[in-house]
């Protein structure tokens, strides 16, 4: 799949461009979406997924508390 977070399962949204007339065209708004290596304790090794930049901080929030995704 394209554009769209792993674990989280976001994607592209779509929605309306609004002017100050009150014009609307259809535009999109496209997810922030990073490549980051993370650790898989289960397994032992790295594995490579693309994640919104949001889940990044959660996963951080997370191992800081020693909580696991």
């Amino acid at each position: 799949m394209g554009r769209q977070c792993v674990k989280t399962g976001k994607g592209t949204s779509f929605g309306n461009t609004r002017s100050h007339s009150m014009r609307h065209t259809r535009r999109t708004w496209k997810i922030n979406l990073q490549k980051k290596r993370v650790f898989d304790p289960v397994s032992g090794t790295y594995k490579t997924m693309k994640v919104s930049a949001r889940y990044l901080r959660t996963l951080a929030k997370r191992l800081q508390q020693g909580k696991l995704a």
